[in-house]
């Protein structure tokens, strides 16, 4: 995979763990080939905006609110981006497609919320950025949410939407060229989820998962979940967000918390976190097991970033290059078809 210029630093991890101190971040475990470049000026500045606020869920977790914010529609900031609603079965969905890309080539891209909220018409700005980088058609479900709908409603939402996006594209009926799944928080941990219980139900695979920033246990057993001041959500919303969603479900339930999954038989994943989350462990424990299981992983840590960078606009460069990344995955899993 070529290497990207630009002004990010970003770490392709090998094994190891990752640390960071609040006052002088350092990363440790590194192998000699990891790539280091400084934080943007830009990711610099937004991230000091953003400790000026106060986290969610610091005080009180607002679920009224929550469910107003993260359902709030986006529109996309790309000129002539065609948007197509449709359902599958009962599901609510949203085609995102630009200019020159590949109907064949279709991402399910799964939300984040905590898995209490959100909406796909929220994403349609990083749907259609993706869309544009990775020339690819992207399907946003409105999967159901908890505690209405607990585990596994969800789940069973994602798994039917990709196997619909199988033999349907943003035209009508017609089969895939190839299919990838990828998703953000809730979403990302639902993007490890979906790919475990396509297997294990013997349905057909994705050539890539890419999770980004998920939540991968809900033991609460990760180290950052402690240490890390994150700017975007208290960590004191994890117990909420899990007694809603799991509700008898044992948390070391596989489906729930897919860090103590059995990775064999899975595509290759990118998995990307930023530095000041309370889930950046999550990521860097999924990815050693994974890894552990014979599964080829790139997990990209991004020192200054924060939960889910990548769809905050205007876009960083951290946040570009990252698109760019995801782009350069799907093209990299294409050519190995």
């Amino acid at each position: 995979m070529k290497r990207f210029a630009g002004l990010s630093l970003l770490v392709w991890f090998t094994l190891g763990t990752l640390a960071v101190g609040e006052e002088k971040p350092a990363i440790h475990g590194l192998d000699s080939g990891d790539i280091q470049r400084a934080v943007s000026p830009e990711g610099a500045a937004y991230l000091e905006r953003l400790r000026k606020n106060t986290p969610f869920g610091t005080n009180s977790f607002d679920m009224k609110g929550l469910r107003a914010g993260m359902g709030t529609r986006l529109e996309p900031t790309i000129k002539d981006v065609k948007l197509s609603k449709v359902k599958v079965g009962e599901i609510p969905c949203e085609w995102v497609l630009v200019p020159g890309a590949d109907e064949g080539v279709r991402l399910l891209y799964i939300h984040g919320g905590g898995f209490v909220s959100g909406s796909g018409g929220r994403y349609l700005p990083l749907a259609a950025h993706i869309s544009a980088a990775a020339k690819c058609a992207v399907l946003l479900p409105d999967y159901r949410l908890a505690p209405e709908h607990p585990f596994p409603a969800g789940l069973d939402d994602c798994v039917d939407a990709h196997q619909w996006m199988i033999a349907n594209g943003p035209s009508g009926p017609a089969p895939a060229k190839a299919t990838f799944i990828a998703g953000d928080s809730a979403g990302g941990s639902l993007t490890l989820t979906t790919l475990l219980a396509l297997r294990d139900r013997k349905l057909q695979l994705p050539l890539g998962g890419i999770p980004i920033s998920p939540t991968t246990d809900f033991t609460l057993a990760s180290e950052s979940l402690k240490t890390v001041h994150d700017p975007i959500i208290s960590s004191k919303t994890m117990p909420i967000f899990r007694d809603h969603y799991l509700g008898k479900t044992d948390p070391k339930n596989p489906l729930v918390s897919p860090v103590f999954g059995d990775y064999h038989g899975l595509p290759p994943l990118l998995i990307q976190v930023g530095e000041h989350e309370m889930l950046r462990d999550d990521s860097v424990r999924v990815a050693k097991k994974a890894r552990a299981d014979g599964i080829k992983v790139k997990l990209e840590a991004w020192p200054g970033m924060f939960h889910v960078f990548q769809s905050h606009e205007p876009l960083l460069p951290e946040a570009k290059e990252a698109i760019e990344h995801i782009a350069e995955f799907v093209r990299v899993q294409m050519s190995r078809k």
